[in-house]
């Protein structure tokens, strides 16, 4: 969801505080229904971008560990060879 997105819940959700306060008592359920949903939605929102971020975070440091591991290896190569290489 977007910042435009979030606005306009954030928007909807002080509308209807602002309703709330005079006395628009018969909306209470469907209107704290709706908060509630939004709400949830944010949260699983938020999760989700948590998520894939750790994931990339796990993805990036495989990548790194690769990397490493192809560099020492060649390195290892080059000091065999200079060391016991023909001459």
């Amino acid at each position: 969801m977007n910042a435009k997105g979030k606005a306009w819940i954030v928007a909807a959700i002080g509308a209807v505080e602002a309703l709330k306060d005079q006395g628009f008592a018969r909306w209470n359920y469907p209107l704290r229904s709706l908060k509630q949903h939004a709400e949830t939605n944010l949260r699983s929102l938020v999760q989700a971008n948590k998520l894939s971020s750790s994931s990339a975070m796990a993805l990036s440091k495989v990548k790194d560990e690769k990397k490493i591991k192809e560099s020492e290896e060649s390195l290892r190569k080059v000091m065999y060879l200079s060391c016991w290489g023909p001459n």
